[in-house]
């Protein structure tokens, strides 16, 4: 049984993904407006701790596997040390995308403008994997903490007559 109504669970279902998506919008555009990797992460992973709540932890937990968790938050980990240790011909976490061309290395035009997706170099690549470490993370810790708090009961207890 869900723990919320059906009016609560169609809300989820509309405005979640407006979460996600904003989410992902803070950690692309992290480079140019306040926030970036870790808090478009946060956001992302209250997108999961907002479906876990309204259609329940059994649910969720059949929709999601904890290890697809595990290796995201281990994926970004290693995007992120390996754009740090790519700089390591001049120093660890050298910009060397800034200026190169191509989808990070964009050159800034002279004059006032509001700014480009691609021409912070590394930096967006940082913070995409910092996004990525920070929503497999908190959303595996969601979950384990879900399944902390409500066990499973062990099958055969009810028909063996042992009270909790």
């Amino acid at each position: 049984m869900n723990p919320l109504s059906v009016v609560a669970r169609t809300v989820c279902n509309l405005f979640a993904w407006f979460l996600a998506i904003f989410g992902i919008y803070v950690i692309v555009h992290g480079h140019l407006t306040p926030g970036g990797g870790f808090q478009g992460g946060a956001v992302v992973a209250t997108f999961m701790a907002f479906l876990l709540v309204a259609h329940g932890g059994e649910k969720m937990q059949s929709w999601v596997r904890k290890d697809r968790f595990t290796l995201m938050e281990c994926f970004g980990l290693t995007l992120f040390i390996s754009a740090g240790l790519l700089g390591m011909s001049k120093t660890f976490f050298f910009n060397f995308l800034a200026k190169a061309g191509g989808v990070f290395g964009g050159v800034l035009p002279i004059g006032p403008n509001a700014g480009a997706l691609n021409t912070s170099g590394t930096i967006a690549l940082m913070n995409l994997s910092v996004g990525i470490e920070v929503v497999g993370g908190l959303s595996m810790i969601l979950l384990y903490m879900f399944s902390a708090a409500h066990p499973q009961e062990p099958m055969g207890r009810e028909e063996s007559g042992h009270d909790r």
